[in-house]
């Protein structure tokens, strides 16, 4: 068995600001070239589908939040207070029960009601750019439109949804190393905004339920127990920053590449079904979450090397999604091989609000395909760093109305 910090490996540093757009992929697919295991400054990167099923599922690793916030001293505060009861940062008995409480109100099932929600917003917002044949996409449809799905999701005002959508993108710094280092006191003040938010939703709430998540998680019991007022306020804070900046990037990032392959565009509006196929491939081909972290609980032997207790390790979905796909760096919305995606995480700490994130994307690009028949970039994107969430600071389009 080789200790990790016996072998050389090659080294990204995924903080590097040239690491975005157009050059991205051929970097990763460089380094996955050249084995399955690299290094960053921070940790281990795995590169292939194999290996990061089995960091994700690992009961020998876990989310690094606690780690990050010893890390940068977050001992005291609204924000160390928040990551103890983020359920990313919970696992064992604890975990189980939270998840059993919560899970069935994030079926499938459960997020098809509000597709209809859904519809209605894209029609709002298509009413307000369609006879200008052009408009940046990022703003005039991929932020606010999550914005408003959550909000009606979780029983707030319309009218709030700007607000959500602010405390969301910055409460989701929190797991970023960098807006940690330069932007903490931003980050704690989003998440003291937004309990003092929740708090007020959970009592209206308890006085007058609604067909909303608060209310349903307000009323959750299983096998008798119940979520308590500060599990159900951080449950929603999850929901939160879980289902905006994300469902915002993914949705900007499936508008661009649709843009950038016409005939997919063409395929997708010659048969509507075809938009549950065109979200998996976005998923598959540009996830939002191109390196999610987890730490090594106890030393742990992966392929004859030795990764030790408190190892940080990176799983690049990136290219584990693109591993064992034919032709992987064809963007293909007919596909049907390919194994699971590694997008929306593994193993208990998998995505809670993955179905309502389909949901929407599926609505989305389903609602644009009806009413665009020839989309085009407009200029070039203006792309994020892939540190936090991946995503598109803004995107011109230009459109022929259907």
């Amino acid at each position: 068995m080789t200790a990790l910090s016996e072998l050389d490996l090659p080294v990204l540093d995924y903080t590097d600001p040239t690491l975005r757009g157009p050059g991205f992929h051929p970097r990763m697919a460089e380094l996955a070239e050249q084995g399955w295991l690299a290094a960053t400054p921070l940790g281990a990167i795995v590169l292939d589908r194999e290996a990061a099923e089995l960091f994700l599922r690992s009961r020998s690793t876990t989310f690094p939040g606690r780690k990050l916030a010893e890390i940068f001293g977050i001992e005291t505060g609204p924000l160390a207070e928040e990551l103890r009861r983020n359920i990313l940062c919970i696992d064992g008995d604890d975990h189980r029960r939270l998840r059993n409480l919560v899970n069935p109100a994030f079926t499938p099932r459960a997020a098809d009601r509000w597709r209809p929600a859904m519809r209605t917003y894209l029609q709002q917002l298509w009413d307000a750019v369609a006879d200008d044949g052009r408009c940046e996409f990022v703003e005039a449809f991929a932020k606010p439109y999550p914005s408003l799905v959550i909000a009606t999701v979780m029983g707030a005002p319309l009218d709030d949804a700007p607000r959500l959508h602010h405390w969301s993108n910055w409460i989701q710094k929190q797991f970023d190393a960098e807006a940690l280092m330069t932007e903490r006191e931003l980050i704690e003040q989003a998440v003291v905004e937004f309990y003092a938010y929740a708090d007020g939703l959970l009592a209206a709430r308890r006085d007058d339920p609604g067909d909303d998540l608060v209310s349903t998680l307000l009323a959750a019991e299983s096998e008798g127990d119940r979520l308590s007022d500060v599990e159900c306020v951080n449950l929603v804070l999850n929901v939160l920053i879980g289902g905006v900046d994300t469902t915002q990037s993914q949705l900007a990032h499936a508008i661009r590449l649709l843009a950038e392959h016409p005939d997919q565009w063409a395929a997708l509006r010659a048969d509507p079904a075809l938009a549950a196929g065109a979200v998996e491939e976005a998923l598959r081909f540009e996830p939002i979450t191109p390196f999610t972290a987890r730490i090594v609980l106890e030393d742990m032997e992966v392929r004859g090397v030795c990764f030790p207790e408190g190892t940080v390790v990176f799983v690049a979905s990136v290219s584990a999604n693109r591993d064992g796909v034919d032709d992987p760096e064809r963007f293909d919305i007919t596909r049907t091989e390919g194994a699971r995606l590694t997008t929306f995480g593994a193993g208990i700490h998998y995505c809670l609000g993955a179905n309502l994130a389909r949901a929407e994307l599926q609505e989305g690009l389903a609602f644009l395909s009806a009413h665009i028949d020839r989309l085009e970039l407009d200029g070039e994107p203006a792309y994020g760093g892939v540190t936090g969430i991946y995503g598109l600071d803004a995107l011109p389009i230009r459109f022929t109305r259907a």
